[in-house]
């Protein structure tokens, strides 16, 4: 070995030993090869939040009205929900009110949010959904369609679990967060003590929240159809005019356990619409407390598919032959027709 290839290795071997002792570099390695950090919710769930604070500390009150089932199951365990929502709409003097209610299920089993879950969503219009994740495996119908397995899940399953238990969450914000919450003491709820609150209307002012900074909203050329600028009046233009009902709140984990409220909204006459008002209606409780449910997965269930891409492609998966440039023969890719049904959840 000639004098240069030594002295050009001395050199590389200098430069290695330097950046092996750069504190970047030394910080970098600690980052990367650092044990994962756990999920947010676990650390939400080991946060202390008094329930006897929450008639006077606005934050709490909204931080355990707001609080995501993943958590609920964090604090909680294992445990059944249930939960009605009506919704009544009335107009101007002649017209026909429209009334739809929701019902609500849902199962959570051990293992905290990584766990094990059951929900079902049905209404009066003869609609809904429902999903399972057993053993990290998620499967999902239309109310009368068959499962069909998502291997290809993408947090779906996680998402529904909180809009199914997220009612209370949501009647909050649709009444601008002015739930004013005031104790009565102590009660017992599944053999738990819980605060027990009055729930009225409260003035509009702090609701323990910090506002969301949107951009503004993008026009279409065409301008808004009519369904988007009524529901946009809606949002911008509701009043909360009543609200009643009370709250339970469990004294050991802070977790709402029940949950009775009856509360009205108007919406002024607009360039969207007349005059109307909306009466909601939520009722809650938690049961089974504790207790495995041993969720099982569903007998028979669909496989995953693929969804066709274009026009062709669909035609294709039904065994209807595309037409051919004339002397083209089909490719030896030919689709042929397939036994599997549809994808009944039309999503």
């Amino acid at each position: 070995m000639t004098r240069f290839p030594k002295f050009a290795l001395a050199a590389a071997l200098a430069l290695a030993t330097v950046a092996c002792q750069d504190p970047v570099d030394k910080a970098a390695k600690a980052r990367i090869f650092s044990p994962e950090d756990p999920p947010k919710v676990v650390a939400s769930a080991a946060e202390k939040l008094p329930p006897e604070d929450v008639a006077d500390n606005p934050r709490v009150a909204r931080r355990i009205l707001s609080m995501d089932s993943a958590e609920v199951t964090e604090r909680l365990g294992p445990h059944a929900f249930k939960a009605t929502v009506t919704y009544e709409w009335t107009g101007a003097p002649g017209t026909v009110p429209t009334k739809l209610t929701e019902t609500r299920t849902f199962r959570a089993g051990p293992g905290g949010v990584s766990g094990d879950f059951h929900g079902v969503l049905e209404n009066s219009r003869d609609q809904g959904l429902e999903v399972m994740r057993v053993g990290g495996k998620v499967y999902a119908r239309n109310r009368y369609g068959t499962f069909r397995q998502r291997l290809r899940d993408r947090g779906m399953a996680e998402r529904t679990r909180a809009e199914l238990t997220g009612a209370i969450r949501d009647l909050d914000a649709l009444f601008r967060g002015r739930l004013l919450l005031s104790p009565q003491g102590t009660v017992t709820h599944e053999g738990r003590t819980a605060w027990r609150y009055n729930v009225t209307l409260g003035p509009e002012g702090n609701t323990g929240t910090t506002p969301a900074v949107l951009p503004a909203l993008s026009e279409p050329k065409g301008g808004r159809d009519d369904t988007t600028k009524r529901r946009l009046a809606f949002f911008e233009n509701r009043t909360p005019k009543s609200l009643t009902g009370e709250v339970l709140v469990d004294a050991e984990t802070s977790v709402v356990l029940k949950t009775r409220l009856d509360g009205r909204i108007t919406v002024p006459a607009n360039d969207a619409g007349g005059a109307a008002e909306l009466r909601m209606v939520l009722e809650s409780a938690l049961s089974e407390i504790g207790q495995d449910p041993k969720l099982q997965p569903p007998e028979n269930f669909l496989p995953d598919a693929d969804k066709p891409q274009g026009i062709a492609d669909a035609l294709d998966r039904f065994g209807i032959p595309r037409n051919k440039p004339e002397g083209a023969t089909p490719g030896a890719g030919a689709a042929q027709p397939s036994d599997e049904p549809a994808d009944e959840e039309g999503n």
